[in-house]
């Protein structure tokens, strides 16, 4: 009995000694692997080069996230939406000459220009829009369709 016990202890040591054998030769693969892509330098460079370009990474993100910030912040003050109606000013057989042109930024503030054809030449005329509405004048019908494309 005392002999079977042993030989079961060494079946079970020597299967243990197999399984952790075979573990360190799957890690010595692994880091040979590593070591050879990388010009044989150690693991412990391999990390240090690793860790610097993850910080290098980091700061360049940083950096970006932090001018695409200032850029979203400015773009709300650009003229972002576009609108334009032609039309015929006088009812007359000239044709759609005229036109009007609504610029208008993210929070719908701008101008609205309108551009009159006269024989005579041009006349233009320029009203300020906040919030899609006239600032202090009234809107034309062809304004207000101008205001309306843009938006």
């Amino acid at each position: 009995m005392d002999t079977m016990m042993i030989y079961m202890v060494l079946s079970l040591f020597f299967s243990w000694l197999v399984v952790l054998s075979f573990a360190a030769y799957k890690v010595r693969s692994h880091y040979v692997r590593l070591t050879t892509r990388t010009r044989r330098q150690g693991i412990d460079e391999i990390l240090d080069v690793l860790l610097r370009q993850i910080d290098m990474v980091a700061k360049t993100q940083h950096s970006l996230k932090k001018e695409l910030n200032q850029v979203q912040s400015h773009l709300t003050h650009y003229y972002q939406k576009i609108g334009l109606v032609h039309f015929n000013a006088f009812g007359k057989a000239e044709g759609e000459q005229s036109f009007v042109l609504a610029l208008l930024n993210e929070q719908n503030n701008g101008v609205v220009i309108n551009f009159i054809y006269i024989h005579e030449g041009m006349r233009i005329y320029i009203k300020l829009v906040k919030g899609g509405k006239s600032d202090k004048h009234e809107l034309s019908e062809e304004e207000r369709q101008a205001i309306a494309k843009a938006q």
